[in-house]
């Protein structure tokens, strides 16, 4: 087992946001999140990081709640924020290194073992060759890349993201998805695009109104019904010869 929601129950003053959010990640694949805007799944990433508390309800990460294990989540889940940045114009290889934080006591020194997880995911990244510029020469997907590069250095199990591929052109898009999708580890990622959760996801979970509406693989979950009414989308799902994951064409 890896992160699991156990009725997941969260509210900002009189307002369920989510309203009773079970899951189960499956180890080492990827989950996709998908719901319209206000769907609640900014909120249930921030519950699965252990970045917030539910009003009831728990989440476990290998049967241990995850409120009782604070110093442990640091070092096993890495989460990227939809709007992560770096304000400080620092190099490539330094944003990579905050990785290793949560490995290092107030009183250690910069280890072997340290430099070795900061190259391995400079190189897993695609960013060896960047490793000296400085982070506002940087492109859109080039920061976006040093942000896994640094969750990566944190030498992670499970990789939370928040709408990863936001204002990136398609090319960075399509390249950020096969990135994640073929690290080793459990990731659970909230995107927008349809067509790229039916493409790189394991599984998917469809959430409304901050509730599960649906769930499983991608050919099992994605309907033109769901699109109708989950999306306001009317939409044609065509599955390709060459594997037996959708692909959705979108109707005017």
């Amino acid at each position: 087992m890896s992160i699991k929601a156990d009725n997941l129950i969260w509210k900002i003053g009189r307002k369920t946001i989510l309203d009773g959010v079970s899951l189960d990640a499956p180890p080492g694949k990827m989950l996709g999140l998908l719901g319209p805007n206000g769907s609640g799944k900014t909120s249930l990433m921030r519950l699965l990081a252990g970045l917030k508390r539910p009003h009831s309800g728990r989440v476990l990460l290998d049967r241990s709640d995850i409120g009782t294990i604070s110093r442990r989540i640091a070092r096993r889940i890495a989460f990227i924020e939809q709007h992560a940045t770096t304000n400080a114009n620092l190099r490539v290889v330094d944003v990579v290194k905050l990785g290793r934080f949560p490995h290092r006591s107030m009183f250690s020194g910069w280890t072997r073992a340290d430099e070795e997880a900061v190259e391995e995911a400079l190189a897993r990244a695609g960013l060896a060759e960047k490793r000296e510029d400085r982070w506002q020469s940087l492109s859109g997907g080039e920061k976006q890349r040093t942000h896994i590069a640094r969750a990566l250095a944190q030498s992670p199990q499970e990789l939370i993201l928040d709408e990863p591929t936001n204002h990136l052109d398609i090319q960075h898009q399509i390249g950020l998805m096969r990135l994640v999708s073929g690290l080793p580890i459990t990731s659970i990622v909230a995107l927008h695009d349809l067509n790229h959760a039916a493409m790189f996801c394991d599984q998917l979970i469809i959430m409304q109104h901050g509730k599960i509406v649906a769930s499983g693989a991608p050919q099992d979950v994605l309907s033109e019904d769901l699109l109708r009414n989950v999306f306001s989308v009317e939409a044609r799902i065509e599955t390709s010869p060459y594997h037996s994951r959708p692909h959705i064409h979108y109707l005017r």
